[in-house]
């Protein structure tokens, strides 16, 4: 699917903030800190200090920045895009404003030739303010989830008014059994890449994949990961998964 993006399950993405902040075991391998690094060495100002060196890797350190001149990027963008919003850090982080939130949805409901996907692991602070901004329907909200301990996401998402609710299980760092996927329309499982990537069993995405195809939410498997991920590569007994929401026309 991907065009001027690498991640399988997008074809662009639009990063108006910058750094983020270790939250969860999901992010402790978080490929986006190593990349703010290399971005702010190529001279990005957007990602300067964003990161600090400890045990020779790149970690957040808590620096956001709010990068006004990124707002109008969709807007130029004339043909129709499926776009990740803020690939490299998290819009509800506790540290951008309200305002600054606002101003993004602002766009997403300007930009309505696009299809917006917005990732969060701040289930919280989404639903605490989630009814304070328009909610256009080619804005689709998910929620990552990496562990059983960390289901309670769901719910938050679920209270959301999001025309599309979507799940990111990756990096899946266990079972994930018996969920709750009502009022949920995709899911996208996957295994953590890259260094010191920990492992998958291929059993925990099989229960994810049984779950929604019994549920009917569209299933996308994007990679078994390890150090080398595209050795391992991404088909799932015999077949690749790539299915999409059903609904994704905008109104």
């Amino acid at each position: 699917m991907a065009t001027n993006s690498s991640i399988e399950w997008t074809e662009a993405t639009w990063n108006p903030v910058g750094g983020c902040t270790i939250l969860s075991p999901g992010c402790t391998n978080c490929y986006a800190m190593r990349l703010a690094r290399r971005l702010e060495a190529m001279g990005q100002k957007k990602y300067a200090g964003t990161t600090r060196m400890t045990g020779g890797r790149a970690k957040w350190n808590g620096k956001i920045v709010l990068d006004e001149s990124a707002l109008g990027i969709p807007l130029k963008w004339k043909s129709s895009k499926i776009i990740f919003v803020n690939s490299m850090s998290d819009l509800f982080h506790e540290r951008v404003p309200l305002e600054f939130i606002a101003k993004v949805f602002g766009i997403m409901n300007q930009a309505r030739h696009h299809t917006f996907q917005v990732l969060t692991k701040r289930a919280d602070r989404l639903a605490e303010v989630a009814n304070k901004f328009s909610w256009p329907n080619n804005v689709w909200m998910g929620v990552s989830v990496e562990s059983q301990e960390y289901v309670g996401r769901i719910d938050a998402l679920r209270s959301t008014p999001a025309y599309v609710k979507f799940l990111s299980l990756e990096p899946l760092l266990g079972p994930l059994n018996n969920l709750n996927l009502n009022r949920i329309d995709w899911a996208i499982a996957g295994g953590e890449s890259g260094p010191a990537a920990r492992p998958m069993s291929p059993d925990w995405v099989r229960s994810i994949r049984d779950q929604c195809v019994e549920a009917g939410v569209a299933f996308h498997f994007k990679q078994w990961g390890g150090v080398q991920k595209k050795e391992f590569g991404r088909v799932l007994d015999g077949r690749t998964w790539d299915e999409l929401p059903r609904r994704r026309v905008a109104a």
